[in-house]
């Protein structure tokens, strides 16, 4: 009773403050106030409780948007090349995930891109070490440099935004001091199942979502060569969400909207969503999976691994269709 108790809780907080992280997301749009100071005091707040930080997501999140589904210059969820993913000749694998992919299976695996995006995403993220495009703000690749959330040098930002990122960084400090002092006053347990639980469940949405949007077999990855603002606006995917759509304000099920206009604000998102439908789907251009979204996202942990090459229109491929080294070693 005290394990089902404490997860219960856990999941139900956490898909609350999914709402609230939903809420600071519009703000960092400018989509919750006329009011931009207003947005960002918010925004602030509701956002370094959760322990992001504020500013730096803003300006990152924005360049997602102005970039979607760019392989080199796109911002989160950008995607795997073959040869990053272990393999080479297209087919013989030589390390890496296609090895994984190869030792523990096909469940196992797309079991580890559930756990490595839905537990450990968000802070490798954050820290730079998953998911970040491939090129600084200068334009220029990283060359082995990390870009991550919290040093106001980071290559990630331009010069003109580091006192805000440092604001960022050292609000998320004092969250932590925070927990820390809660921790010794309560013990770490109780900061554990009160917070601590609501909060990987939080992480845990809000990761999901961007994956789902972004990420289909059916949907293009453009290379530099080949992509426009519109092509990577019109690659996100509408999803339905069921009752979460009340709690997360129908952030999965109005995407397409929101990249096209991300200052509208979101409780007219669906008013919205319904007009852009009728003029895109006629066209082709309106991309709506009716699949539950978790077997959704089962299903493109299963087939969403890489992607041939950086340029061009790619698509992704999945490691199943790659035959095994042993195969490969009796023909």
């Amino acid at each position: 009773k005290w394990f089902v108790g404490w997860n219960t809780y856990a999941f139900w907080m956490g898909c609350i403050l999914t709402g609230h992280w939903v809420l600071a997301h519009e703000c960092g749009h400018g989509a919750f106030s006329p009011s931009q100071t207003f947005n960002d005091f918010w925004g602030f707040i509701m956002h370094q409780a959760l322990l992001v930080p504020y500013f730096a997501w803003q300006y990152t999140h924005a360049k997602h948007h102005r970039r979607t589904n760019n392989t080199m210059d796109g911002e989160s969820h950008t995607p795997n090349t073959r040869e990053e993913m272990g393999l080479k000749n297209n087919v013989e694998r030589h390390g890496g995930y296609a090895a994984i992919h190869e030792a523990i299976g096909d469940g196992p695996f797309a079991f580890l891109q559930v756990f490595a995006h839905l537990v450990i995403g968000w802070p490798l993220y954050l820290l730079g070490l998953a998911s970040t495009g491939r090129l600084g703000n200068d334009g220029k690749p990283l060359d082995g440099d990390i870009m991550d959330h919290y040093r106001p040098w980071s290559k990630m930002f331009p010069a003109k935004i580091r006192a805000k990122i440092a604001v960022s960084t050292i609000g998320v400090i004092a969250s932590w001091v925070g927990l820390c002092f809660a921790a010794q006053e309560y013990g770490v347990l109780p900061v554990t199942l009160w917070y601590m639980g609501p909060l990987m469940w939080n992480q845990a949405w809000l990761v999901l979502y961007t994956w789902l949007q972004h990420n289909d077999p059916s949907v293009p990855q453009y290379g530099p060569d080949e992509w426009t603002w519109v092509k990577g606006a019109l690659s996100t995917i509408d999803r339905p969400y069921g009752i979460f759509d009340f709690f997360h304000h129908k952030i999965g099920s109005t995407h397409v909207a929101h990249h096209l206009f991300h200052e509208m604000p979101f409780y007219k998102a669906d008013v919205a969503t319904a007009a852009i439908k009728a003029y895109l789907e006629p066209k082709g251009l309106y991309n709506y999976d009716p699949t539950p979204w978790y077997k959704a996202m089962w299903r493109v942990a299963k087939t969403c691994h890489y992607v041939d090459d950086l340029n061009g229109i790619q698509y992704y491929k999945s490691l199943e269709d790659i035959p095994l080294s042993k195969d490969l070693k009796k023909d």
